[in-house]
């Protein structure tokens, strides 16, 4: 896990309080996987909450845990932390050389059942500090039943009301600057009868039970959704199905077929690190944003313990810098002497921002050959990219190899410079014409 990059694997699975399967190399993604995933997220409902005398690790009540364990710990990812609320499970699993760097671990449950008085539903969490990063993996099991949907973003709003961390943790989920939301969410597929979706699923037109899919119809209306993303449901609906088989339900009840296992995230508006980074006293080391990237969103068919499929994911945090900065390779003129940049939405730009000019090897943020302001202008204000233009008065007398930084007033730091590939070379006849 590089500072620039990690790579998060997470699985949802109701099990329906059937034992595990024998192998899980290919749920997990081992038998196909270049081993750099370096966390494992695992999210389990309906796990059986019976004591089996089996189990051979008396710290864990379960075997799926042991189960997880016993595939992943050759590969040398090490159990970080877990959390058990009844049939509800999360594990979070890193390769053993990024232990040291985790850190602020805690856990969280909150029970919805029967009103909050039982755990058979609710949300698990577990939180934590990654390379500078706040991460959040909220793991929930929401009401069933198709006319439930609204108590299902109620219960979801509860959760995050009374999920609290402690200390000098973001205090609640939605105040970290990543939050990985999945498990059974047991949103259903509205209006179509049992027959058009069907229809749908067997001739590969998914895309056109998306629109009636509780979950995307509340993204457009509930407020406590804004800022999670979810990618396309390209793989049939997970749920529900005859157990040992690919069969949807045939029993008396026939349910109809829906994405209840789903695997959200959400990244934290800019405006809010900056918000909350001015109360502390030391910046450094924040000034950069966390990009989500998702690599693939599927289910795994071949699993059939339960009347649900496993769904999962995988991800990469990307550290990104707050301001992106775009320069020609060479300045042979004085017409070249233009910087392009990008800030990430909502960057709380001032007038006071500079881009300065630094020969390679600068010591320090006022080391500058020249600067120019970034003033902000309002007809700019909605632009995406902007640009500078150095002066003549404000280009080195001598050729050199350079970079471009961007200071910021409001975090008093450099929060983009040039990629290390696009050094700038100045030519001294820039100064000679």
């Amino acid at each position: 896990m590089s500072l620039s990059a990690k790579r998060v694997h997470i699985i949802t699975w109701n099990v329906g309080s059937a034992m595990p399967p024998d192998d899980v190399t290919s749920l997990l993604g081992l038998n196909v996987g270049d081993g750099n995933t370096d966390m494992y997220i695992i999210g389990l409902q309906e796990v059986n909450s019976m004591i089996n005398k089996r189990l051979k690790d008396v710290l864990f009540t379960d075997q799926w845990s042991e189960v997880c364990m016993d595939a992943l710990s050759p590969f040398g990812y090490v159990l970080v932390t877990s959390q058990r609320m009844q049939g509800m499970l999360l594990l979070v699993f890193a390769k053993y050389f990024h232990l040291p760097f985790l850190r602020g671990i805690q856990t969280q449950t909150t029970r919805t059942g029967l009103g909050g008085i039982w755990g058979n539903k609710g949300g698990v969490s577990a939180r934590m500090n990654m390379f500078g990063h706040s991460i959040c993996f909220l793991n929930c099991h929401l009401p069933a039943h198709m006319e439930n949907s609204d108590q299902r973003m109620e219960d979801f709003e509860s959760i995050l009301q009374q999920q609290q961390f402690e200390g000098q943790a973001a205090t609640g989920v939605m105040d970290h600057d990543v939050v990985f939301w999945f498990g059974d969410l047991n949103f259903r597929i509205e209006d179509l009868d049992m027959q058009v979706v069907k229809s749908a699923i067997d001739n590969n037109k998914l895309s056109t039970l998306w629109e009636k899919d509780q979950l995307n119809m509340a993204k457009g209306s509930e407020t406590v959704l804004e800022g999670f993303h979810e990618g396309p449901l390209k793989f049939p609906p997970t749920y529900k199905f005859d157990v040992g088989t690919d069969t949807y339900d045939t029993s008396g009840k026939k349910r109809k077929p829906a994405w209840t296992d789903r695997i959200l995230w959400r990244s934290r508006p800019m405006a809010q690190v900056s918000n909350s980074m001015s109360k502390r006293s030391s910046l450094s080391g924040l000034t950069s944003g966390t990009c989500v990237s998702q690599h693939f969103y599927r289910s795994h068919m071949e699993y059939t313990i339960s009347d649900h499929k496993p769904v999962s994911s995988i991800f990469t945090l990307v550290d990104m810098p707050l301001v992106t900065l775009f320069v020609e390779d060479e300045w042979t003129e004085i017409s070249d002497a233009v910087a392009k940049y990008k800030a990430a939405p909502n960057f709380p730009r001032s007038s006071w921002d500079w881009i300065g000019l630094y020969k390679v090897g600068f010591k320090h943020h006022k080391d500058y050959v020249g600067y120019v302001w970034a003033k902000q202008e309002e007809s700019d204000f909605l632009r995406q990219e902007h640009q500078v233009i150095f002066t003549e008065e404000e280009l080195p007398k001598d050729s050199g190899d350079f970079i471009l930084g961007y200071y910021s007033n409001n975090m008093s730091s450099i929060v983009g410079v040039t990629e290390k590939k696009h050094i700038l070379s100045v030519q001294n006849n820039i100064n000679g014409l």
